[in-house]
């Protein structure tokens, strides 16, 4: 390889990371949810639990919502066993919808199941 190509190869490489880098944010993080407290109870239809983070569905009113829980760790330490997130399970969820408007997405602070409360964000009130 030529230093000419070693050069556009190395620019191309750094482009890319830079662009991965801006991307990434943008979702995760707490940047793309509102402020505000939100709360929701539903019906667990999904589950996809590992990393980033897991994501539960509900079913409220006839309509999907996509919950945010927390990394495998985060989980655990709140005492959030994978079988609690189980499909057919009833949820209520506190935490910060999307800011985009019409998206049903949720990030999760605490969840409550069969009158439980697991904190995953025990630093932030919720």
């Amino acid at each position: 390889m030529t230093v000419g190509n070693r050069s556009g190869f190395l620019a191309l490489i750094i482009g890319a990371l830079l662009v991965w880098s801006t991307a990434s944010p943008a979702h995760h993080g707490w940047g793309w949810a509102t402020d505000e407290e939100f709360e929701i109870t539903g019906t667990i239809t999904d589950v996809r639990l590992g990393n980033p983070h897991g994501e539960v569905t509900i079913e409220v009113d006839g309509a999907e919502w996509v919950i945010e829980v927390g990394q495998p760790w985060r989980n655990k330490r709140a005492g959030l066993k994978d079988e609690l997130l189980s499909v057919g399970r009833e949820i209520t969820v506190h935490g910060h919808r999307s800011a985009r408007k019409g998206q049903r997405l949720v990030k999760a602070e605490r969840v409550v199941i069969d009158g439980e409360d697991y904190n995953l964000y025990p630093g932030r009130d919720s």
